[in-house]
């Protein structure tokens, strides 16, 4: 089983993204590099959200406490869900 984390922009989000991109980005790294967060990006165009893809609800819940998107409104809503992939 994986663990969707869903990013929905909030209304003002976007002009804020240049200023936190290099800390969010960042944080990416760190998780992927640890094994836990297995994809990640956004969707829409222009983009309205994000989805990231973890191997566990932990690590999700982890990334979204510090992410600077986060902590700086550029998320309005996030949403964690476990999913059962059904093609591995």
């Amino acid at each position: 089983m994986k663990v969707l984390m869903f990013y929905e922009l909030a209304e003002d989000g976007l002009a804020k993204v240049p200023a936190h991109m290099a800390g969010h980005q960042a944080r990416l790294r760190e998780f992927h590099g640890r094994g836990v967060l297995l994809m990640a990006g956004p969707y829409g165009a222009p983009p309205v959200g994000a989805l990231g893809v973890f191997t566990s609800r932990a690590a999700a819940e982890e990334f979204a406490r510090d992410d600077p998107f986060m902590l700086n409104g550029i998320v309005g809503r996030c949403s964690i869900h476990d999913w059962n992939e059904g093609l591995a």
